[in-house]
């Protein structure tokens, strides 16, 4: 897919880059380059307070309809707001599940009442959201989850108990979108709901997960009785599969384009770090560091075909899609250790906690998890095998 920008493209990429050059000064200015994966725990309150600075200048949710708070951004656009925000340096959205993942979700397959409710505060930058999918059981084997919801009809609410794992920004969040069981006697993929759930209320537990770094940016969350709206699951009971699974499809969204600016922030750092330490002499680093920008490019060209695919408003996507996450996440972890090769021996040099770690080492650190959160290397692989390709399903044993 060849993307081409018409005049009025390129008018909105000057009034994007002059608005965030504008705005991302003062109490903003400290925000350059930080709250990215890996640094999640920097400047929380001021990283909330630029969302909503975002909102006031209408750049939050600009792909939606404008009927639901957005601009309606055509798919060239967003990719010009989505690059432009990662060239400036723009800190890591602390409102992005909601925007790039709830949101979209409510307006494909909520109600009309759930999308009175919950996308106004997304758009406004008031409300943060976390996605409660994984379980200490039910990982990248999703459909194993054990999160019990059960209708109590006198009261009309949906009670969930259960215990969510790795749930980023939980602690910060308002609400969070999660999976659960409304059968009790089913298995896999049946029998599942997508529910909406406030976090501040009795029967919620966060419990941040602590790093050896002593950051935490995710954590468990424990549902003892919790409660929701009966108005409050997405789709009916038994819907919750064909909605987690909408959901992963904007995942794979316009929103990759933003995150390989960011990427090339990451390697434009580690070409300038070569070329000042003399790395970039070592005839080997200079091989890996062309490999790692070809690659990067080939990044960027599968994204604009997969986007140039992606269709309906239930956020599927075209097979192109079934590669993005395998490939990114190896790539990026074969970068941490580009990183740390030309960083030299002073990489693995720091004082006692707490540590100070440069963006690097603390890329490389976070990176190694990239080929696990989201589904494993070796799930993507059965998924683009199974899915993609059409072999045979991966044995199983009797359970």
């Amino acid at each position: 897919m060849k993307v081409s920008f018409s005049e009025e493209d390129e008018h909105f990429r000057t009034e994007i880059a002059g608005w965030l050059q504008d705005n991302l000064r003062g109490e903003f200015e400290k925000l350059r380059y930080r709250g990215g994966p890996g640094d999640e725990h920097m400047y929380p309150q001021e990283r909330q307070a630029w969302e909503q600075r975002l909102a006031e200048g209408g750049w939050t949710c600009v792909g939606w309809p404008q009927e639901y708070g957005g601009r309606a951004c055509s798919i060239e656009q967003q990719v010009i707001f989505f690059e432009e925000y990662a060239r400036a340096g723009a800190p890591g959205r602390v409102g992005h599940i909601g925007e790039g993942l709830a949101g979209p979700t409510i307006i494909a397959f909520g109600s009309d009442e759930q999308k009175a409710k919950y996308l106004p505060g997304i758009v406004a930058g008031t409300q943060l959201w976390c996605q409660g999918y994984s379980e200490p059981g039910a990982g990248s084997d999703l459909a194993n989850v054990k999160t019990r919801a059960r209708f109590d009809e006198a009261r009309g609410k949906w009670i969930i108990s259960g215990q969510k794992v790795w749930t980023s920004l939980a602690h910060e969040s308002d609400y969070c979108f999660l999976i659960a069981r409304t059968d009790p006697d089913s298995v896999a993929h049946k029998g599942l709901g997508f529910f909406l759930v406030a976090m501040d209320q009795p029967g919620v537990e966060v419990r941040p997960i602590v790093q050896i770094t002593g950051t935490s940016e995710f954590n468990e969350v424990f549902f003892d009785e919790a409660e929701c709206d009966a108005a409050d699951i997405v789709g009916a009971p038994g819907d919750g599969w064909k909605v987690a699974m909408g959901l992963l499809g904007f995942e794979r969204g316009v929103s990759t384009l933003g995150q390989q600016m960011q990427f090339q922030n990451e390697l434009d750092q580690v070409v300038a770090l070569a070329r000042e330490n003399g790395a970039a002499a070592d005839p080997v680093i200079r091989q890996r560091i062309a490999k790692a920008h070809a690659e990067l490019k080939i990044m960027r060209y599968n994204a604009m075909r997969m986007l140039s695919g992606q269709s309906g408003g239930d956020g599927s996507l075209q097979k192109e899609a079934l590669i993005y996450k395998l490939y990114w996440a190896s790539w990026h972890r074969s970068l941490g250790e580009l990183a740390m090769d030309v960083m030299g021996p002073e990489c693995e040099i720091l004082p006692a906690a707490p540590y100070e770690l440069s963006r690097l080492q603390a890329m490389y650190l976070f990176v190694r998890a990239d080929t696990i959160y989201g589904g494993t290397n070796q799930i993507q692989r059965n998924i683009i095998a199974e899915r993609g390709l059409g072999m045979p399903k991966e044995p199983r044993g009797n359970a």
